[in-house]
């Protein structure tokens, strides 16, 4: 069985690229679930 580097490198930048892009995804809801809890205190705060 031959092992072609050029696939198996090919193979290795996409799950990287996936990955660390799903990890930005899920910070930055994150972030947006984090400022909406904020927004909220400061209308509970205001009645």
């Amino acid at each position: 069985m031959k092992i072609n580097s050029k696939k198996i490198t090919a193979c290795l930048i996409a799950g990287i690229t996936l990955i660390a892009s799903a990890c930005h995804t899920v910070e930055g809801v994150g972030k947006d679930l984090e400022s909406a809890g904020d927004k909220a205190k400061e209308i509970t705060k205001n009645k």
